[in-house]
């Protein structure tokens, strides 16, 4: 597993451009919350905004999830219990006030990208 990015994998690092590119300024890997130890792949501070792109695999797509066939209950339980922590995650930030975006890691970055900025212009407005 050690050969798997945390941070600066290729689905975020294409929404970073494109949002970049727009104009947009962000923190990366960063913590919304000082007193949780989860971090955000992309923060926008101001707004409360958190945005995290999540992998297929382990965050269990829905669409694209597929069991492990080897130590399939370590696997099976790794995975549950990443989709709680998300779940958990997601329940502390809108209990402080943030908003959260979660975005697969197979989605078009360009559409992604987008559904960023719409929820920034709503936060704005």
């Amino acid at each position: 597993m050690r050969g798997n990015k945390g941070k600066d994998t290729r689905p975020e690092l294409a929404l970073r451009s494109l949002l970049y590119h727009r104009g947009l300024r962000y923190r990366v890997d960063a913590r919304p919350l000082a007193e949780i130890r989860r971090k955000a792949d992309v923060v926008f501070p101001s707004d409360r905004l958190a945005v995290f792109v999540d992998g297929c695999f382990w965050h269990g797509c829905p669409e694209h999830y597929r069991p492990a066939v080897k130590k399939a209950e370590f696997w099976r339980d790794k995975i549950t219990g990443n989709r709680a922590r998300d779940a958990d995650t997601n329940d502390t930030l809108l209990a402080a006030g943030w908003q959260v975006l979660r975005i697969w890691e197979h989605e078009d970055p360009a559409s992604a990208a987008e559904r960023v900025i719409q929820r920034l212009q709503e936060l704005r407005s």
